[in-house]
């Protein structure tokens, strides 16, 4: 893997002169600048993609977003994400979920990807001791109707109780069935469904401020509309799917597109992977 964006003196090789490959006059041959291209380290991986500072003058809570799409804008094929996903995107996957208080994730996406609870990996532990982190991030589930199975992992077994994100609105039975399997509920709506700011807000109350959204479409959607996604980790697969597959996020258009701005840039094999954060 290489860097691409930002330029610095790890980006662009030089040749004996000072000079950056494929400049005027210098080796290399042609083209601009190649950055080395090998496998970073997770900790390279952690430092690269590490959350704001939080404190005086820092955000109080931080919400990203990872997500892949392909060339042709389709978020998944044959309704998975991993069909376009490569084995760095999965690295990268898994320091992301490495470095989060919370993974928040639409009921959808749980059904469909058959999520199990975060694992705690000794990679990271030395890093989330040192913020004050717990030896996992907690899942927290989006969901109006807990249509959910509460015998599966992410329930019956997870090393952090998994959270319920709903409305106030929300069935008594099956808040009571998510309770009974060991999840803890959490208000965050007056009505049936969620309100994406007080979703952010609520974690934040529990104490979980870096907080990682893994969709799916229509829950990045609304956290879109609602202005509170502070950046999106975006991986483009050079694959084209073709088809009726969601794009990244879904729901109605804003009023006026949110303009985000490029923070970081890395490439493998023809798979870029981005970073683009709120101005």
């Amino acid at each position: 893997m290489r860097r691409l964006f930002p330029v610095t003196d790890q980006t662009v090789t030089t040749d004996s002169g000072g000079r950056p490959l494929g400049a005027p006059g210098a080796g290399g041959g042609e083209g601009g600048g190649a950055a080395q291209d090998r496998e970073w380290s997770l900790d390279e991986l952690a430092d690269a993609y590490a959350y704001p500072e939080p404190g005086p003058g820092g955000p109080g809570s931080w919400l990203r977003a990872n997500m892949v799409s392909t060339l042709d804008g389709a978020a998944q094929h044959d309704g998975r994400s991993q069909p376009i996903s490569t084995a760095t995107d999965m690295r990268i996957f898994g320091t992301l979920r490495g470095l989060a208080d919370v993974v928040v994730v639409g009921a959808e996406t749980v059904r469909l990807e058959g999520y199990r609870p975060a694992r705690a990996r000794a990679e990271f532990a030395a890093r989330r001791e040192a913020a004050g982190q717990g030896p996992a991030p907690a899942v927290a589930v989006v969901t109006a109707s807990l249509d959910l199975d509460f015998s599966l992992p992410l329930f019956t077994s997870p090393l952090v109780p998994t959270l319920i994100l709903t409305g106030a609105a929300a069935a008594p039975d099956r808040v009571a069935a998510a309770e009974k399997a060991g999840a803890r509920v959490v208000i965050a709506g007056d009505g049936m469904g969620v309100e994406p700011d007080r979703a952010v807000r609520a974690l934040a109350e529990l104490g979980h401020t870096r907080l990682l959204t893994e969709g799916g479409p229509r829950l990045l959607g609304q956290f879109v509309a609602a202005g509170v996604l502070d950046e999106l980790c975006l991986t483009v697969s050079p694959m084209l799917a073709v088809g009726d597959a969601q794009r990244i996020a879904g729901g109605p258009s804003v009023a006026v597109p949110r303009r985000f701005a490029l923070v970081s840039l890395l490439e493998e094999e023809g798979f870029l992977f981005s970073r683009y954060r709120r101005p």
